[in-house]
Formats: C-alpha cells, structure tokens, sequence
C-alpha cells in the first residue's frame, strides 16, 4: 500500500571519500541537520536508505504546534516556529507552512481542565493561547455539528505540508553544498583510537569525523549494531486525506474522535486523534519495564496488537548484528510502509462528517500508515553519545518531530558543531536512559 506520492528528488550519485559529517536517514530531522551544518561551512553527506521523507516525515498530520507539547519542548518548538516562518525564503521552495491557528477542544469538565492547566505553560516562552467559549468559539469552529463546551486555541500554531517540506530542505541542503544520496544504507560506523573516523556504506566508505543517527524508526536497530542501547519503539497512526472541500474550517482541530487539518490543495488532512496501535513484537518486550509508565499513562489511546505472522514475525527474524560488508536490514527493507488501521480511518472519517457536515461531500483520496518513534518519555534524544565521541543522535520524537524538525536540526548542529546550543539539551540526553 503506498504512502503519500512525493515530489522527485534529483540525488547525487558520487559518494565522496570524505566529509566532515554524515547524517543518517532523509526525513525532516537529517535534512534539517544538514542544511545547518553545511551553512555553517561543514562538508556534509546525508544518506538514506529509501527516499527523501519516505516514512513518517511525509505520513504525519502536518501540524506545526505549541499546543499540548510536553513543556521541556517548548523552547525548541519556540526556535521551530521562527525557522518555519522564513523556511520557503530560506530553502527556494515551497513548505506549504501557514499560520493558521490550532485548536483542542473539550467536551467535559475535566477535559477543559486538563486544557487550562497546560495553558500556564506558555507563560514560560511568552507564547499566545487562550480558551475560548461562546461565539469566539463557534467562529472558529462554523459550521461544527458536535458538542463542545470550550477549546484552547494557539493562533500562532499551524500547518505545513509533509510532503513538501523535507524535500524543501533537502533540496536547499544540497545547493549548499552537501551530498544528498537515495537508496544507499549507512551499514555501519567505524571508529578509530576511541571516536568516530567513518562510516561503511552499501556503496563503500566514507571518512568522517561525526555521524549523526537521526534514522526515525530505525535508530534503535542501528545503534544497537554499534553497542549502543537506545529504548524506542514503533506506534502506528493511520490517516486518510480528502479531496478539495468549500466551506470547511481554515485553522487546525483536534476534537473527540478525530483531528483535521485544511491542506494546500482544498482537502483535508483527518485521523482518528486517540487510536494508536502498538504491534507486540520482541522490542515490546525486551522494553516493557521501561515503557510501562508510558503505557499506564497512555492507555485509553493506545491499542496493543498481536500478529503472529505480521510485525512479530517480521521484526523476530530481523539481524540485530551484522558485519559491515555484508547487506544490512535496511537495504532488505527500504521503506516502512505500513497498512493502515481501517477501524481508525472509518472512526476518524465519521466522526469528522459528523462534525462537520460539509465535509460530506468530499471523498477520500487516499490512506496510509505511518510507524512513529516512541521513547519511554514521550520526548526526543537529541544528543551526543557519551562513550563514543563523534557519534549524534536525533530521534525518538514520538509523533511531535515534523513541527519541532527545523529547530531539533538547529540543535544537533550545535551540538556537532561545539557551538552554543540555541537551547538547553539537558532534557533531551541520551543518558538520561
């Protein structure tokens, strides 16, 4: 089942013999790295296995958001926001990015509750929110059918569109210099006297004094093969898109059984927004004591799975070890490309004509299923490892990577670079493992 169509990606074809650093893996968090570090005058190789944003980067909602972030993101989502705001100047091409305002709303006391209690968070990076009810709310909400008694709403917050996005900075990374190649797995990193040297191909060696992992779902497997442990585990969302629609909502909503956002060309963007499915597979549970708090806390959407002969199989008889010069996971698996959960695309498509009766004369287009990189915290290791010098990870975004993207590829660039990081990447350390 294929995923979004993407635009085509021209790739280099010459693998260079050396760089200053290689970046792991095409989706928004490498692209944005590699823009950054060649801007600032690093030779750069950015390697993926498949496509530029073949998986989760183009299979997300779209939206770019403060709103409901765990508060130890904020200030990078604050550094995300001003990236997106000059990112089309900045790349050449289009983001789709628009301000156009998100909303949560709340249909019990205690949902309002939750909302207003979050709110406080954006005093700390004097960010605007505010809830509204009455006919503030129903403006934003015209032509809504449901039944609501208020919302959060951050005018500040908005869309851009996956499938454009990380091709945008992809593409401005590679003007800029760096080497963008397609279907060329990094197997591999090499070290010598104790730190990074390099890095081993399917297409040969590259010399190299950093390597960042920002490989998505894929991160857990290949630090692993480095003797680096990495607790990440893979959720899937399913999401559908509509054809173009007159009359529909322009800003972002979330709301009980699904989430919509408008999208470039009229349709809209819809999910169930409180079904995600956990596949139990052997990571579930070599990983269930360090996930546990997660699961307690958010099981009213999650739904554990088990197919013997689906992910269970597939991940079971997946190398965990390989040598260098033999073929690898990731060039026997290019791309992940999940079929999505039919019961949360009808979920989410009736509860949002409900909602929304205008939307009834749109049809689905398509849709798809995307697999997210969770870690136990729910938030991101955008770090150094420690024991090994040289060697960067950026992953582990569980579902909150495409907004905060250009900011976690500022990040990591600082901390390649030795510069001054534009936050403080204390919360976001590998370590704290």
């Amino acid at each position: 089942m294929p995923g979004p169509k993407l635009p085509h990606f021209q790739a280099d074809l010459a693998l260079p013999k050396r760089v200053d650093a290689v970046v792991i893996g095409g989706g928004i968090i490498g692209a944005s790295t590699a823009l950054e570090l060649v801007e600032r005058g690093y030779s750069v190789l950015l390697c993926e296995k498949g496509q530029i944003a073949g998986e989760q980067s183009s299979r997300n909602w779209g939206w770019v958001r403060m709103s409901q972030r765990d508060p130890r993101e904020l200030p990078l989502m604050a550094e995300a926001m001003r990236i997106w705001e000059g990112l089309d100047a900045r790349t050449g091409h289009a983001t789709g990015y628009r301000r156009s305002g998100i909303l949560y709303t709340a249909e019990r006391g205690r949902e309002e509750a939750k909302l207003e209690t979050w709110a406080a968070n954006l005093e700390t990076v004097d960010q605007p929110g505010q809830m509204l009810r009455g006919e503030l709310l129903a403006h934003l909400m015209s032509g809504f059918q449901g039944k609501v008694i208020s919302g959060f709403y951050t005018p500040q917050d908005g869309r851009a569109e996956p499938q454009l996005a990380t091709h945008a900075i992809a593409l401005a990374a590679q003007a800029a210099g760096a080497k963008v190649m397609t279907e060329c797995a990094v197997r591999a990193v090499e070290t010598e006297a104790g730190r990074i040297s390099g890095v081993m191909t399917e297409r040969g060696r590259v010399a190299c004094s950093a390597v960042v992992v920002a490989g998505g779902a894929w991160s857990r497997l290949f630090l692993g093969n480095a003797g680096i442990a990495l607790p990440q585990l893979k959720v899937l969302n399913s999401v559908l898109r509509t054809s173009a629609v007159q009359g529909g909502p322009e800003n972002a909503i979330w709301s009980n059984g699904f989430s919509l956002r408008k999208r470039l060309d009229g349709g809209y963007t819809i999910a169930n927004g409180t079904e995600n499915i956990v596949d139990i597979v052997p990571d579930t549970l070599r990983l269930g004591l360090k996930f546990l708090p997660s699961y307690l806390q958010e099981w009213r959407s999650l739904q554990f799975r088990f197919t013997g002969s689906g992910r269970w199989r597939e991940e079971a008889a997946q190398d965990r070890t390989w040598l260098e010069q033999y073929p690898t996971p990731f060039e026997k698996h290019r791309m992940l490309d999940p079929a999505p959960s039919q019961k949360a695309i009808k979920q989410g498509w009736e509860a949002a004509q409900k909602a929304f009766p205008v939307l009834q004369g749109a049809d689905v287009v398509q849709s798809w299923g995307g697999l997210i990189d969770v870690t136990p915290d729910g938030i991101p290791v955008i770090s150094q490892v420690d024991d090994l010098p040289g060697l960067f990870v950026s992953t582990g975004f569980s579902g909150h990577g495409f907004g905060i993207g250009p900011g976690a590829g500022r990040l990591t660039a600082d901390l390649v670079t030795g510069d001054s990081p534009v936050v403080d990447p204390q919360a976001f350390r590998l370590s704290r493992f």
